[in-house]
């Protein structure tokens, strides 16, 4: 690890303690194989990807199961141009269209199709397995809260003030629906 650090609003950096760099390790390996082990479980089970797996459960939550493409984006955690690539395939598969607004104009949407809906179906009882067999039946039920809390807040934290890179995207994406 790097010794050379940013300096806070005083000019000092904000050392980590050991015990505080133990879980922060801890917590940056579990970002290294969580996703990608729920990731290989939806490819493997149904074909599709952890991100067009979040695209498909954002449009099935949504009313009439559309969405401007700016909330899905948004809804799913990634750009719009991700979303885009990753709404490409999911209208290949048949899964998806995207159309114009009902308000017309330039912006779009999309709409989770009736084989989209089914293929959520299908996705959602492994996925379900996976999440309870790497994390919900590892944990403790005080465990599982305590890591609920946790992340509800460091998601707040990370969402209230985005790098400068995410305010820039979700300006560009006002325009959408």
């Amino acid at each position: 690890m790097s010794t050379e650090r940013t300096p806070d609003e005083h000019g000092e950096v904000p050392w980590l303690s050991p015990e505080q760099q133990r879980e922060w390790i801890a917590l940056v390996q579990l970002l290294a194989v969580l996703p990608p082990a729920l990731d290989a479980q939806l490819k493997r089970d149904v074909g599709l990807n952890g991100y067009e797996f979040q695209v498909l459960t954002a449009l099935s939550d949504s009313p009439d199961r559309t969405l401007g493409l700016s909330e899905l984006a948004e809804l799913a955690q990634g750009s719009l141009s991700r979303l885009s690539h990753a709404v490409t395939r999911l209208e290949r598969g048949g899964y998806v269209e995207r159309r114009t607004c009902t308000g017309g104009g330039r912006r779009m949407e999309a709409r989770l199709t009736d084989a989209g809906f089914a293929k959520l179906e299908e996705a959602v009882p492994g996925h379900v397995r996976e999440a309870r067999r790497l994390v919900i039946d590892a944990l403790t039920p005080e465990q599982l809260t305590a890591l609920g809390d946790a992340a509800r807040a460091i998601h707040a934290v990370a969402i209230a003030d985005p790098p400068e890179a995410c305010r820039e995207a979700c300006a560009e994406a006002a325009g959408d629906c």
